[in-house]
């Protein structure tokens, strides 16, 4: 693989007006595709082999046109202090506010809340429920307006009106914190290159590709029914991944600079080495990213594999595109320890001391760990371990109207049903009974009704709603608590196993939907899912570090420090998002449960990340080794020229990810923030601490491989053994292979 890498450098370097116009031409493209593009519709979340799912989709065959899937919004009105929302008054705002809103060209229905008992027990606060044709992402802006229009007007009259539901649902935004990571990660390459034009070439080539990726999935975004959240974790992660892996060749193009050669030479080595380990670090990445298709929740696999793409884009322009850059940037990229004007100073000079070389801090760190590695391993492992101490309570749930800001309207339209309902109004239950193979369907209704009302934690049920055929009905049923709550969620589950008796009895089948029962049933699935998840990532990953770094030893420790890290950063979660610790820091106006992809999705990313500081660093020791060091001298070298550089990776993608924590999306804010506390966790205290304590530890034990199995793997030579063999005979790369042939 060296070898073929290093042609492609070198031809990127010398055809790199060819090279740069295909990209320039393909982010062009990509860019024509998202603005001629239909904008993005409803991102359909369903969650195939669920009972919840079954149940909606029975809806839509036994009620056709019942607009299952469209948008939907609770006008909330309450009463000035001492009035009702039954004085004539307020009634006549009320009815006037009703006429107006069912005017609109794509509202289905609008139910008065004096005809549909929507008026609270003391009087004084009343909900009119409005029905849309379309999805909350698919309603025209004038709706929305005139939703909000109408609103104003009864609030204008002395009520006051909030909107609950999904109708006012917008393209959720980043905010400013995102620019600031990109900053971060620009002043950190200016200070690890010292110049400016080898810092702007990871930055450039990182938004390359991200404009690729992220305009490519815009352009497809209404075909696939892809969610506008999609769009930005490619963002996010594209950033990261894009950013370093131009750092890591661009700091071996300077050092092989540094070491005489000539520029397209140097440009040609430093992608077949570093480039070796960019392909096997990017290829973790998509294998965890594309991994979570095995959870068989379609919205969940579209942003994996959306995600995967931006990152094996991210790839490509490293290998090729950066050679390129390197090619036009010419002298103005300097070998590695070359004075730098912006700082001042030689980086050479300054590690000189009395005539003596001083070492490095990576140098010096990796020969204190080396001298005291079972210190550090304990040291690391009871920090992560305390870390992770908050993951013991975590609670799975997805985000409703009550976890949004007390400052939007939608949550106080909760709050406010809550006040006048009871909190489980915002989570009501739709029970469906398909009574299609019963004798008597209408005695069906009656019997699933009976049985619901004499359950624990109900407080209202309707009567049985049937469809034309009258071969099935729905009922709604009002829990007395809270849609997150467990005590909703035992609910469910009794509704469900009382189902089992009546279908016994009268064959009528009993399910239950709704967006509570869509909660659980996710939660429940991704629980599920999550070990056979971690079995096929963390085995494939596992089969392919084997293969990168020959050694069984090496693979499993870098695995268990990954499930380290990432219990350490869900404990992390846990405390911010649930607990409340720094909170307000955070921007998090509510805490609650933790999104229940938070985990799964995490492990994914956070696996394929993890790989990536493992093999950039460690490909460094066993070169080294391979090489004839001794193995505690081996983990010092490989600190000594790899640690600088994944520090300044660390940091930059640690940049990235908590930019986005100002986003006003609530995935995306929890995301941003595991994903950049686990990068910390991973970066600093496992690749740094725990993996050279390790390896000092083990000894030569770490590089052990069965014979049998050696002779069985391929060799895909990460680090550039034959480049190294070739240039020790005289002969270039092609010549090398003719003679190894011979």
């Amino acid at each position: 693989m060296a070898t073929f890498l290093y042609k492609l450098g070198r031809l990127a370097f010398r055809r790199r007006h060819f090279v740069a116009l295909i990209w320039v031409a393909l982010l062009t493209l990509a860019g024509v595709g998202a603005a001629s593009a239909p904008p993005a519709g409803n991102s359909s979340f369903s969650i195939p082999g669920t009972e919840a799912q079954k149940a909606f989709d029975l809806l839509e065959q036994r009620f056709p046109g019942a607009s299952a899937d469209g948008a939907t919004a609770r006008v909330v009105f309450k009463a000035p202090s001492g009035e009702k929302m039954t004085d004539a008054g307020h009634k006549a705002t009320v009815e006037k506010t009703v006429d107006e809103l069912a005017d609109g060209s794509e509202v289905a229905s609008v139910a008065d809340p004096y005809t549909g008992n929507a008026v609270s027990k003391d009087g004084t606060i009343a909900y009119a429920s409005v029905k849309y044709d379309v999805s909350g992402m698919e309603l025209e802006e004038s709706t929305k307006d005139a939703l909000e229009e109408a609103a104003q007007q009864a609030r204008d009259a002395g009520l006051t009106v909030e909107i609950g539901g999904d109708a006012l649902q917008a393209v959720p935004e980043t905010g400013a914190t995102e620019v600031i990571g990109i900053a971060v990660a620009a002043v950190v390459l200016v200070i690890t290159f010292g110049s400016l034009v080898a810092a702007g070439l990871p930055l450039l080539t990182a938004l390359i590709g991200v404009g690729i990726g992220v305009s490519s999935i815009t352009a497809l975004a209404s075909a696939l029914e892809l969610g506008s959240t999609t769009s930005i974790l490619a963002m996010m992660i594209g950033l990261a991944v894009g950013i370093d892996y131009a750092l890591f060749i661009v700091s071996r193009y300077r050092a092989e600079l540094a070491e005489g050669r000539e520029r397209e030479e140097a440009a040609g080595r430093a992608v077949g080495t570093a480039g070796s380990a960019v392909v096997f670090a990017g290829l973790t990445v998509v294998i965890a990213l594309v991994g979570l298709a095995v959870v068989n929740i379609p919205m969940l696999t579209k942003m994996g594999v959306a995600a995967a793409g931006t990152v094996a884009i991210a790839v490509l322009i490293a290998l090729t595109m950066i050679p390129a850059l390197l090619g036009y940037a010419g002298r103005r990229v300097k070998p590695a320890g070359a004075k730098s004007k912006l700082l001042g100073r030689s980086r050479k000079g300054t590690e000189q001391a009395a005539g003596q070389p001083k070492a490095n801090l990576g140098t010096r760190w990796a020969s204190f760990v080396v001298r005291r590695p079972l210190a550090v391993l304990l040291l690391g492992v009871i920090g992560l371990g305390a870390a992770a101490v908050p993951a013991a309570s975590l609670e799975l749930g997805l985000p409703d109207d009550g976890s949004q800001p007390t400052s939007t309207t939608q949550r106080r339209a909760y709050d406010l049903l809550s006040e006048g309902f009871g909190p489980g109004f915002n989570g009501p239950l739709m029970v469906v009974v398909d009574a299609k193979g019963s004798d008597a369907p209408k005695d069906a209704f009656t019997d699933v009704e009976k049985q619901i009302k004499g359950l624990d934690g109900v407080v209202a049920v309707t009567p049985p709603a049937p469809n034309k055929g009258g071969d099935t009905a729905t009922i709604t049923v009002v829990p007395d608590s809270k849609p997150s709550s467990v005590q909703t969620e035992d609910l469910v589950h009794a509704i469900r196993d009382a189902g089992g008796d009546i279908e016994a009895k009268t064959g009528a089948e009993t399910l239950v939907t709704g967006s509570t029962a869509m909660n659980i049933d996710v939660s429940q699935k991704l629980n599920d899912a999550l070990v056979p998840y971690l079995v096929l990532v963390v085995g494939l990953a596992f089969l392919l570090l084997i293969v990168v770094f020959r050694s069984i030893l090496v693979p499993l420790k870098a695995a268990l420090g990954f499930l380290l890290s990432v219990m350490a950063a869900l404990g992390a979660v846990v405390a911010v998002f649930q607990w409340g610790w720094l909170s307000g820091l955070m921007g998090v106006e509510e805490t609650g449960p933790v999104m229940s992809m938070m985990p799964i999705f995490m492990v994914g990313v956070v696996f394929g990340l993890a790989m990536d500081y493992e093999v950039f660093l460690v490909t460094r020791m066993r070169e080294a080794f391979v090489h004839g060091e001794k193995p505690n001298q081996a983990v010092v070298t490989g600190f000594k020229h790899g640690a600088r550089v994944v520090t300044a990776a660390a940091v930059i993608m640690m940049a990235v990810f908590a930019g986005f924590i100002g986003s006003s999306e609530s995935m995306v804010k929890m995301i941003g923030f595991g994903l950049a506390i686990a990068v910390f966790f991973d970066a600093f205290v496992v690749r740094m601490a725990i993996v050279p304590a390790v390896l000092a530890l083990l000894g030569k034990k770490a590089w052990w491989l069965p014979k049998w199995l050696d002779r069985a793997l391929p060799n895909v030579d990460v680090e550039g053994e034959g480049l190294r063999t070739a240039a020790e005979r005289g002969a270039g790369p092609d010549e090398d292979r003719e003679l190894v042939r011979t």
